[in-house]
């Protein structure tokens, strides 16, 4: 239990860099409850001079006075009250946005591989649930366990000074609060956190089967997604009904010991005014302060369970942040080479997984300066895996790529990343502009620019087409496009910024044959004089290339034009004919 709070209280102790800049807002809202408390505490004291004063002597005289101050102590703790809530929500509202920036700007700096093993519905419940549960504490909880605290002890004070007797009945009903508080805190931040990682999958499944609507549609597996997703949702509510059962248990003692406190009370001060060693003025305000630590005694319970379940988001955050930055750019980037001629080298490259499987092995490949070098392998030879080496999309575990001859990991990411061109295989389109999207990668793109990019992939007839032509917003991943206008669009974006290096991860695979003719027409205008790296699984695609790269588990096996290979490498044929028909690659071969 000990290390499992030291842990709470590290991770808490983490958010202060985040409150740290407004901690004078915060020092005043903290001023504000505590004064509103204490006019609270003060109203049972002037009650205690209405009784033993006015009404016991039956003397008017201060009687209003003392009701004005009540009712002026009454104004103020809901002035002050509305106060804390008011100023509160701005430092609170800043603490969260500010941490889902950094978890964002964080998730835009991960290596790839992070993302291939989050789950994106996990991240999303980190960034949006789990950081309004920090503001809620910010707002809230932290202040009020500080608060209540000091009124707890002050309160008990005020009871000690008008009699030790019911102190000490009041602490009986107190203590036991404290150690049943303590004893729920443990159950009540495991089950929070089970809570939070099922609302993560839930939220997973969910984008998953909105994202993917059109393939469950057509598979009809919409049925079975849903039994999942029920499954899912019954987990996080048997789990969330745990919570309550806790809460439940805790709340019931949280009432039933305080009204047997203020019952022994009553008891003990009935005595003593039959004796004569208490008034009743004293019998009622210890009453009424007493009833008034009700809330923050019963309180501590349930901000301990809010504290307990911030941290637990808290720690869901750290884990993402937490996560190495694995690709960045060195302490003294190298400039680009002026001219930059785009002569790429792969030099003994190596990559292995983090699980220790290896992908590529010893690499050696040159692309001289404006060369078009295709890459044909089968699936799993560690195609995709070179062309993201060259971008540092991920980066070699042996050996080195180049640039110039100069390592790209002696690069600026940001000056890499502009003059290395990428389309992927899977065109990936945000809900934006057409010219948002084609200029993803350059900062003030022109209209002329992003026209010519679209010319140069032969969409700028399509483009023109749409209803607001260039400022057409092309819906969530453009899944209102065709996958041929998506892939265009994506090839548009990979050379819009005429980078001096392109890499394309088979960037014809979804376009019809004769679109696929008009792009590769293109292609040729636009690879001349840029070095390129091409994935294809085409032979119509592998011919735009000056030389092709075969790769077999990881190792290039052979290399040279495409007639070439195909007259001489048996196991080239079998890779293009297991893609292009049996009749194309026969005729190739003849000719």
């Amino acid at each position: 239990m000990s290390d499992q709070r030291n842990s709470t209280i590290r991770t808490l102790r983490r958010l202060w860099p985040y409150v740290r800049p407004h901690r004078a807002r915060m020092a005043v809202v903290v001023s504000a409850t505590m004064l509103a408390m204490l006019c609270g505490l003060g109203i049972p004291l002037l009650t205690q001079r209405i009784v033993d004063g006015p009404i016991q002597n039956k003397q008017t005289e201060l009687l209003p006075w003392l009701i004005l101050g009540v009712l002026v102590l009454g104004v103020s703790e809901a002035t002050l009250f509305y106060i804390r809530r008011k100023i509160v929500a701005r430092p609170a509202a800043e603490v969260e946005a500010r941490m889902r920036f950094d978890l964002y700007q964080h998730l835009q700096r991960l290596p790839v591989a992070f993302h291939d093993r989050w789950q994106s519905g996990q991240l999303l419940s980190r960034a949006t649930n789990d950081l309004t549960t920090v503001r809620r504490f910010v707002a809230f909880a932290i202040v009020f366990l500080i608060v209540n605290s000091i009124v707890i002890v002050i309160g008990l004070g005020i009871i000690a000074a008008l009699s030790p007797s019911l102190l000490i009945v009041s602490l009986c009903g107190a203590l036991p609060l404290i150690v049943i508080s303590y004893f729920f805190e443990k159950k009540f931040k495991v089950v929070a956190r089970q809570a939070q990682d099922q609302a993560g999958d839930l939220t997973t499944t969910l984008e998953e089967s909105v994202l993917g609507i059109r393939v469950l549609k057509a598979f009809g597996r919409g049925p079975e997604l849903s039994k999942r997703f029920l499954a899912q949702a019954r987990d996080l509510r048997a789990t969330e009904l745990q919570k309550v059962s806790i809460l439940a248990s805790l709340w019931s003692v949280l009432i039933v010991l305080p009204e047997l406190s203020i019952a022994g009370m009553l008891g003990v001060g009935a005595i003593g005014i039959i004796n004569g060693t208490m008034t009743v003025g004293t019998l009622i305000a210890a009453v009424a302060v007493s009833a008034y630590l009700r809330w923050p005694i019963d309180s501590i319970g349930w901000l301990l369970a809010e504290t307990n379940q911030a941290a637990s988001a808290l720690e869901r955050y750290w884990e993402v942040i937490d996560s190495p930055v694995t690709i960045t750019s060195p302490a003294r980037p190298a400039p680009l080479p002026t001219p930059l001629r785009g002569h790429v080298r792969f030099e003994g490259v190596r990559f292995a997984f983090e699980d220790g499987k290896e992908v590529l092995s010893g690499i050696d490949l040159d692309l001289r300066p404006g060369e078009t070098v295709a890459l044909v392998g089968a699936t799993g030879s560690g195609k995709t895996t070179l062309t993201a080496l060259v971008p540092r999309l991920a980066d070699v575990t042996g050996g080195r790529v180049t640039i110039d001859g100069v390592d790209v990991r002696d690069f600026a990411l940001e000056d890499l990343r502009r003059v290395v061109g990428t389309a992927f295989e899977e065109p990936v389109l945000f809900s934006a502009s057409v010219t948002e999207n084609v200029g993803l990668g350059v900062p003030d793109v022109s209209e002329t620019a992003v026209r010519e990019a679209l010319r140069i992939a032969k969409a700028e007839e399509f483009v023109d087409a749409l209803p607001w032509g260039l400022a057409t917003r092309i819906g969530e991943q453009g899944l209102s496009l065709s996958g041929g206008q998506r892939q265009r669009l994506a090839l548009a974006r990979a050379v819009v910024g005429r980078p001096a290096v392109l890499v394309l991860d088979d960037p014809l695979s979804a376009l019809d044959v004769h679109t696929e003719a008009e792009v590769e027409a293109a292609l040729r205008r636009v690879l001349h004089g840029v070095t390129a790296l091409v994935v294809a699984h085409r032979s119509s695609t592998v011919q735009l290339a000056d030389r092709v790269a075969m790769l077999v588990n990881g190792k290039i096996a052979a290399i040279g034009s495409h007639r070439e290979l195909l007259a001489t490498n048996e196991e080239y044929r079998r890779l293009l004919s297991s893609s292009d028909s049996e009749e194309i690659v026969a005729e190739e071969v003849a000719s």
